[in-house]
């Protein structure tokens, strides 16, 4: 069941009960008078004990927090209250203060998940589009990563509260298998104050299935068209103070557009050991092997003629992505390739490993200390050229919770630090036309680090029992340390004869972020939230080394764009069965770092825009109107525009104020309705149909080229049975149709270059559409099904 929780948290009834007595020392309870007079001697006071780990919120509703055990004995309620380390583990799911959704495993449990867009759209503000790569899914919220060419930018990701994200800002989804989780957390809006540098869209953090819950094995596998298939184990037990859980997939197809088969494994293991009553240690382990073919984008005048390259064995055929390639490997003549023909591919391996041990000094103060190492190893002769390259990195943090009370009133304070860096040397090398993706000569190097470190501080306070008060802070520094080395071979067919250009930068970039937020919830129906914060983005090392015309060149002029959003929203919830949210939000970007296309393919160049605006309304809903029915939405609205920007093309500038920001559709909404049979024979038969609309968006700067919007329609059957075995506990089968209706559509579109002519007009949404390097087109009609059984 999808739950929202816009600036929640703990409820405000919830926190009304917590404890008023000091922060030390849990108050011993008063004896109810209709219970008779017990004299006991009391035993030394014995602490409250955080679960291992928090449930997920919208599987078991609102938040309950640990009771506070009493000195005595009488069998009288005690009071409840939020642990310190519930509180800390809070904030990274639902912190209060933050308009933020919970999409539970219900929500995906009884359907294909292959990747992240089939379970993401449940939420509003998210929007996602196809990557470079069967599971790589470049992931937007509220517009902050649609701009981005590859990969996931603006956003700050966690894997059970460990970053996922390297501390150069990039996050790839290629390890993420939605069968591995129970939920995950939607945190919309800045989010610098809590998260650092590159939170100003905000944050994900997947929440893997805890082993208590699984408590044996699971097997499941999925089949269907375009030879997909996939199997995937789960096991997981508690004993005792020790809870693990393990995960591990295989997957691999055909894929529905030429040279995109694939090839993948991941591996995600959790395992948390009590080892006293006061010390927790969590390790946590990821590890995705990729080997898959990659197709090229193509013009919008491509796709219109051939969206799935059938066909491209050769460049002659129509429509077809081609690649032009030096036959020597550095200079000189060229041969014009397909995909197919060169052998495009990626091969990738990423590997996480983190420890995370946890102190409590008393019942209300918990120290946490995590560190995360995070090997990113790349061979991807994607197009032209190939990069090649390990980039490893390590991430510590610490951080102190404390639980009480303050001037009166209950609190919750955090006092933290983190350090991280990533260094690495990175080689991009021409692509031969042999047709296996062999590389040439060596095009260009870039040694690169990135450090940042910083402290935060929050308070949460809770002025009186209907009103929350959160005001929070951090401050970072950022390093940038880089040595970009192209290397030119004027000479013909002379590989011996190479002239360099080398070029360094190493800025430092110092940014703060204050936040503040209000909750009032005035009966246990309404909520209501205001909450304004800050968010900042430093650039990467390899923006700082390429000019708009794609050659290498100065751009160290490039500063940290920074973000001021304002959110005001309100859930209602009459009654169980109907659940409402919606929020309004306006943000202010200065200096926003934009990625444009260049006239060199595969080529990306950073710029500031000084001012831009994003304001839009979120929405979601759950209806629950007739036994067994029950109606889903999330839709979001977006209205993002240039307010100060002029942009350079050669010797000419236009002004693009008021243009909409390319890449970013206006409109998107995921509805779904479902049945699920809940007496008698038929028991756990259900099914549902769904509606996915993505609204047409612009391309370019000067909003003259549009990608096409979509509707896409799914339909769904399953049915889920409880066995009756020594050994089996419960079967599920499902089967699904995607895009019912088999329409063409776009699943990914990267901005393009604006042109002009000799005379310096720009050139029309005619000359546009030719231009390559864009578009991936979405899967037709595809037929799904499989099944899942659980062992004792």
């Amino acid at each position: 069941m999808l739950r929202i929780h816009a600036l929640s948290g703990a409820s405000a009834a919830a926190i009304g009960l917590m404890l008023t007595a000091s922060a030390g020392t849990a108050r011993a309870q008063t004896t109810p008078q209709n219970l008779p007079s017990v004299t006991v001697e009391a035993p030394a006071p014995v602490r409250a004990r955080p679960a291992p780990r928090a449930r997920s919120r919208a599987a078991a509703g609102p938040r309950r927090a640990t009771p506070v055990r009493a000195a005595a004995a009488p069998p009288v309620a005690a009071p409840v209250v939020e642990t310190a380390t519930a509180a800390r583990d809070r904030l990274v799911q639902a912190p209060n203060g933050q308009t933020a959704t919970t999409i539970d495993r219900s929500q995906f449990d009884n359907r294909p998940s292959f990747s992240v867009t089939d379970v993401l759209r449940d939420s509003p503000g998210i929007s996602v589009k196809q990557g470079n790569g069967p599971r790589d899914v470049g992931i937007s919220i509220r517009g902050s990563n649609a701009r981005n060419g590859f990969a996931i930018r603006n956003i700050v990701i966690f894997d059970d509260g460990f970053p996922v994200t390297q501390p150069d800002g990039l996050s790839r989804s290629d390890l993420i298998d939605p069968h591995a989780y129970s939920a995950i957390d939607v945190i919309r809006g800045p989010s610098s104050a809590l998260y650092g540098n590159y939170a100003t869209g905000g944050a994900l953090n997947f929440r893997t299935r805890p082993g208590g819950s699984i408590d044996g094995a699971e097997y499941g596998v999925e089949g269907g068209s375009f030879g997909y298939l996939s199997n995937y184990l789960t096991v997981g037990k508690k004993v005792g103070g020790f809870e693990a859980s393990l995960f591990a997939s295989d997957a691999r197809g055909d894929g529905f557009i030429t040279n995109s088969w694939f090839n993948t494994q991941t591996v995600n293991f959790l395992a948390t050991w009590q080892a006293t009553p006061d010390d927790r240690f969590t390790v946590k382990l990821i590890d995705n092997e990729l080997s898959t073919r990659l197709p090229l984008r193509l013009s919008l005048n491509q796709y219109n003629i051939n969206p799935f390259q059938a066909g491209c064995t050769t460049a002659a055929v129509a429509g077809c992505g081609t690649v032009s390639l030096f036959n020597n490997g550095f200079n000189g003549s060229k041969s014009t390739l397909t995909a197919l023909q060169a052998g495009l591919n990626r091969d990738d391996r990423r590997t996480i490993v983190g420890g995370r041990w946890e102190h409590d000094f008393d019942n209300t103060t918990t120290w946490r200390n995590q560190f995360v190492f995070d090997d990113r190893n790349i061979s991807q002769p994607t197009g032209s050229t190939s990069a090649v390259g390990d980039y490893p990195s390590y991430n510590f943090s610490s951080d102190i919770t404390k639980r009480g009370e303050l001037f009166g009133m209950a609190s919750t304070s955090l006092l933290g630090a983190w350090y991280n860096t990533l260094s690495a040397s990175g080689d991009t090398f021409n692509v031969l036309p042999s047709g296996d993706a062999a590389v040439g000569r060596l095009q260009s190097n870039l040694a690169s680090t990135t450090t940042n470190y910083g402290v935060r501080a929050r308070q949460e306070l809770q002025l009186v029992p209907t009103v929350t008060a959160i005001a929070g802070i951090g401050w970072e520094t950022t390093q940038l340390k880089g040595v970009s080395t192209a290397y030119a071979y004027p000479t013909l067919n002379n590989p011996n004869v190479v002239v360099p250009t080398v070029l360094g930068a190493s800025p430092q970039f110092q940014n703060t972020a204050p936040e503040f937020a209000l909750i009032y919830r005035p009966s246990a129906e309404w909520t209501w939230h205001a909450r304004v914060a800050t968010g900042y983005g430093t650039p990467q090392v390899n923006n700082l080394f390429v000019l708009p015309s794609g050659a290498p060149g100065n751009n160290t002029a490039l500063q940290s764009q920074t973000n001021v959003g304002y959110d005001i929203g309100a859930d209602w919830t009459p009654n169980r069965s109907l659940t409402l949210s919606a929020t309004a939000f306006y943000e202010f970007f200065t200096n926003e770092i934009v990625s444009q296309a260049t006239p060199v393919a595969g080529v990306s160049y950073s710029f500031n825009a000084p001012h831009s605006e994003h304001r839009g309304v979120e929405f979601a809903g759950r209806w629950a109107f007739a036994e067994g029915w029950e109606a889903k939405l999330a839709y979001t609205r977006l209205d993002e525009i240039y307010t100060d920007y002029t942009e350079s093309i050669g010797a000419y500038r236009f002004n693009r104020v008021g243009n909409q920001i390319p890449g970013i559709s206006p409109n998107e909404l995921t509805a779904r309705l479902g049945y699920d049979q809940l007496h008698g024979a038929l028991t756990g038969l259900g099914g549902f149909v769904e509606l996915v609309w993505k609204d047409s968006f612009y391309l370019d700067n000067a909003n003259l080229l549009k990608a096409p919007g979509y509707e896409l329609v799914n339909l769904n059957l399953h049915y889920k049975t409880e066995l009756q075995s020594d050994y089996l506990r419960q079967l599920s089968v499902f089967f699904e149709i995607r895009n019912l209706f088999d329409k063409t559509y776009i699943a990914s579109a990267n901005n393009i270059a604006n042109t002009v002519n000799s005379a310096g007009v720009q050139n029309p949404a005619s000359v546009l559409a030719a231009t390559s390097g864009s578009i991936y087109a979405g899967s037709p009609r595809a037929f799904v099904g499989g099944m899942k059984i659980a062992f004792r």
